[in-house]
């Protein structure tokens, strides 16, 4: 049975450039339909976190207006409360990578807090680029992959075809204004080459054995990508 690791944020907050704290964690779409794909498929989740610390969901990815109505919000939730791997993380930190067939990272702003500045993280995440396998990151979770580092302090994603989620639709959601920094920026700065799809519309992009989407719509497709790696 394919083993697939979900390294997710510790941090319940995003501080702003004025200093205060926006509340926050992982988005709970972005973990619940890849989780859940992945399941189907009959494969063994483990959720790693920074310090092993128990992940804290976005409250606002759970309301209506985020997931296509009353409906939509209703089985979101019902999936987050299947999805008891959140709640026994083990530590980035100890992490053998020889053990998993994948990685996978959702987003939410949490990421740009911790996991963007972490550098087990990092190392986790160059070593799965090298590896070959699986790398899959979604909407702000591609902030993980700015605390990879090579030992000359290039990035190891310089060069790679990617996106994530985007400067228009940070300043659609209203918070590119209040942010310290903006993801598709410093995605630039390592020398990724960046692409960008219409804004909150499915956009996957695959370069070798990155995998990555733009916004919680295209968590389900980057899962899909996933699967078809793994054969």
């Amino acid at each position: 049975m394919a083993k697939i690791l979900f390294v997710v944020t510790g941090s319940d907050h995003w501080t702003l450039a004025d200093g205060t704290r926006h509340p926050t964690g992982f988005w709970a779409e972005e973990a619940v339909v890849p989780y859940e794909a992945f399941k189907n498929a009959g494969r063994e989740i483990t959720v790693a976190t920074p310090g092993g610390i128990v992940p804290t969901v976005d409250q606002a990815s759970l309301a209506p207006e985020f997931n296509g109505g009353q409906e939509g919000a209703e089985r979101i939730a019902k999936g987050l409360e299947s999805f008891t791997e959140l709640q026994g993380p083990v530590r980035i930190e100890d992490v053998d990578l020889d053990e998993y067939d994948a990685v996978y990272i959702p987003g939410g702003h949490g990421p740009m807090e911790d996991l963007a500045a972490d550098a087990d993280s990092g190392a986790l995440l160059t070593r799965a680029l090298r590896s070959g396998k699986p790398l899959a990151v979604v909407c702000h979770g591609p902030s993980a992959l700015l605390a990879a580092r090579n030992p000359d302090g290039t990035s190891p994603f310089a060069g790679y075809r990617l996106t994530a989620f985007t400067n228009a639709e940070e300043t659609q959601g209203g918070l590119a204004d209040r942010a310290a920094w903006l993801l598709q920026d410093r995605l630039v700065e390592i020398g990724a080459d960046f692409q960008e799809g219409e804004p909150w519309a499915p956009f996957v992009i695959m370069d070798r054995n990155l995998v990555t989407g733009q916004n919680p719509s295209s968590s389900a497709p980057v899962a899909a990508e996933v699967l078809k790696a793994l054969g």
